[in-house]
């Protein structure tokens, strides 16, 4: 059951970096922000994408929306620190290519979000996972 979970997570993934990474592109070469606010914005732009699939498809989850929403919201707003302090450093202090530093920094974010997610945000009652 966990790696069909996992592939289901890896998938909605995917979906939420392809709005999170058009959004960024979009931003910088589009509309001139700064690469951080884009990165920013996309990343928030993917939540609400990743909310919805990750609790009806990937985590099957029942609890109330009361609960897993507000967990969801502090695993991602924890996913967008981490997202914005690598952003910052790889992009502002060791002057990488900011698509080279959004690469390095969904190396990490989505596994923090996964395990947070699995363990916290959407841990059914009975414990199911």
């Amino acid at each position: 059951m966990i790696q069909y979970q996992v592939v289901r997570f890896a998938v909605v993934g995917v979906v939420a970096t392809v709005t999170h990474v058009a959004v960024l592109v979009v931003g910088v070469e589009w509309l001139g922000l700064h690469p951080v606010v884009a990165s920013t914005l996309g990343f928030l732009a993917a939540v609400t994408d990743s909310y919805l699939l990750n609790r009806s498809w990937t985590f099957k989850s029942d609890v109330a929306h009361s609960q897993t929403l507000w967990r969801f919201v502090v695993v991602s707003l924890f996913g967008l620190g981490l997202n914005t302090v690598m952003m910052t450093s790889l992009v502002g202090y060791f002057h990488w290519w900011y698509l080279w530093a959004q690469v390095a920094t969904l190396l990490i974010v989505p596994v923090s979000n996964y395990l947070l997610n699995r363990h916290w945000t959407f841990k059914q009652t009975d414990g199911r996972a």
